[in-house]
């Protein structure tokens, strides 16, 4: 018997598309010789589709689209992620499809509510675990938190009988995330002797990035198979026949009728890990392109300042939408150095990118003149600064309004953790593809690129970093060095550490105070982002959710 998990990439709220898509693969697995096809965790709707949930015709929509699926599946036992609905209470399921039927529901047991996850406001949790018998295969069925926990469904379901468990997933991605799945799924396998068959989830959803990587451990908790990293894949298993002769009498019994037809033989599977740069990198090409295309856009146009940020930004856009799709503006104003403009033009001619020069200066002293009389007598300051960087944002979007282009902001965490940035100037924009990488990781992000192929400048890597919005300015004026920021930053944001476990590390208490504030009081900011890609363990957003108004200091 050959199992086929279908690492799919489905857009929230896409019925038709997703249920066309399901059916490829149910082909492609049929083609493949598979005898059973399972799907990620709500596969049918989309993950997370968050309050689409409370809208009973979205409900009531995704059942007739899974009864319109059930009448296309014959001989292959089909598992897909749908939400089902008893009696005014909606569930997070998987549905069981063979010959045409509806012939088995799981609803998910454990309901994560942590992080980006947020379950308990809509679904109820399932209340049995399952076992399933299709021929002489006993199996469960078990989604995504379900595993996580040692005392849940899946000791549950071993000591109903079943040697294998198909667990459906929606699991998303950060640094690290793949070694803490298996660990988990090794050690379910081991403690409780079973086979697990883990199939996730890939492609982006507004902040969230899947990474798919299914795979299938055996019983002593090693690793047999392993789908694809950020690509659609189909992981195709043969299951060993010591799985095949143990049924039980327990649970629902589904007839198999594919026994004794060829299979085509199967390729020898191959592990191919990611280094972490390498790793990081595919998730936010990932990323910016589901974001892009879902959304409807084809184009997207950017600030290029000839600094790091906003080469890696262009860099990443022309590697996932082509270099066609991407404008950068290069947009100088008094401050800006001659240096500045050859490295984003030859940035620019290296990725074969439009570039447009739009000077600022006439602008900005217009904006000056405006001012004067209401600012005599002030010693210039931080507003002269963020004129120059709102005047940028106005172009950006004029841009955008006229050509219909999504603007991508350029800004790091780094930046957005401290307030180093400027509203409605270099926030402004409708997506932001660092939101989540430190500065010192757009470092090792921009070097990794320029291993495969040098497009970015050796200067802008040598540079001190600068804003450019007066003279001789540099982020050191303001920031801490990067490489003692971030760490910081870590251990306060993503650690949830306080202020005194923060300097029991050694670090200084004044410059660890100084940068508390910042975090603390930058959360007005934060709130008024774009939104951007996850891919440290705690993000901006829906990782980290503070008040705005808020005296509470650590």
């Amino acid at each position: 018997m050959r199992l086929a998990l279908a690492q799919i990439n489905p857009c929230v709220g896409d019925l038709k598309g997703n249920c066309s898509k399901i059916l490829e693969y149910i082909a492609l697995a049929k083609e493949k010789g598979a005898d059973i096809v399972a799907f990620p965790e709500l596969s049918l709707i989309g993950y997370p589709p968050e309050d689409l949930l409370l809208i009973p015709k979205f409900i009531e929509e995704n059942k007739q689209k899974l009864e319109d699926l059930s009448k296309s599946v014959d001989e292959i036992l089909t598992i897909v992620g749908f939400v089902d609905k008893i009696r005014g209470k909606i569930f997070n399921a998987a549905a069981l499809i063979y010959l045409g039927k509806l012939c088995g529901v799981y609803h998910k047991m454990l309901l994560p509510n942590y992080g980006v996850f947020d379950e308990k406001r809509y679904f109820s949790p399932g209340s049995a675990p399952s076992l399933f018998n299709f021929g002489n295969l006993s199996f469960g069925i078990a989604i995504c938190e379900d595993i996580w926990h040692k005392s849940g469904p899946l000791s549950k379901q071993a000591k109903m009988g079943a040697k294998l468990s198909i667990t459906l997933n929606a699991s998303p991605y950060h640094i690290g995330k793949i070694k803490e799945r298996l660990e988990v799924a090794r050690n379910q396998a081991r403690d409780n002797g079973i086979f697990i068959a883990y199939v996730n989830l890939v492609g982006g959803q507004d902040e969230l990035i899947f990474d798919g990587q299914s795979f299938i451990v055996d019983d002593r908790g090693e690793l047999v198979a392993k789908a694809l990293a950020f690509e659609e894949d189909l992981l195709l298993w043969d299951i060993p026949k010591k799985l095949m002769s143990n049924s039980t009498e327990n649970g629902v019994i589904i007839p198999y009728h594919r026994e004794g037809k060829n299979k085509p033989p199967l390729a020898k599977w191959e592990a191919k890990e990611l280094d972490v740069e390498e790793e990081i990198y595919s998730a936010l090409l990932l990323g910016i392109k589901d974001y892009v295309k879902k959304n409807g856009f084809q184009k997207v146009v950017l600030g290029l300042s000839g600094g790091i940020d906003s080469s890696l930004t262009a860099v990443l856009a022309a590697d996932a939408l082509g270099r066609e799709n991407v404008i950068a503006l290069y947009m100088p104003s008094r401050y800006s150095s001659q240096e500045s403009y050859e490295d984003a033009r030859q940035l620019a001619q290296n990725l074969g990118i439009q570039f447009i020069v739009i000077p600022i200066d006439k602008l900005y002293q217009a904006y000056l003149s405006l001012l004067s009389p209401y600012f005599e007598n002030k010693e210039p300051d931080i507003t002269e600064e963020n004129l120059q960087a709102r005047i940028r944002g106005n172009i950006l979007m004029a841009f955008s309004n006229k050509f219909g282009w999504l603007v991508l902001t350029t800004g790091n965490k780094s930046e957005l953790s401290t307030g180093y940035a400027t509203l409605y100037g270099d926030m402004a924009g409708g997506f932001a593809p660092l939101k989540d990488v430190p500065k010192t990781l757009v470092y090792k992000l921009a070097k990794y690129r320029n291993r495969l192929k040098e497009v970015i400048p050796m200067r802008i890597f040598t540079k001190e970093p600068s804003a450019e919005l007066k003279p001789n300015q540099k982020d050191s004026d303001t920031l801490p060095p990067y490489e003692i920021l971030d760490p910081i930053i870590k251990l306060y944001v993503e650690e949830n550490k306080d202020f005194e476990e923060i300097i029991a590390l050694g670090y200084d208490s004044e410059l660890v105070k100084k940068v508390l504030e910042m975090i603390d009081r930058s959360e007005y900011k934060r709130r008024q982002a774009p939104p951007g890609l996850k891919v440290t363990k705690r993000a901006f957003g829906k990782d980290r959710r503070m008040p705005i108004t808020n005296k509470y200091r650590r």
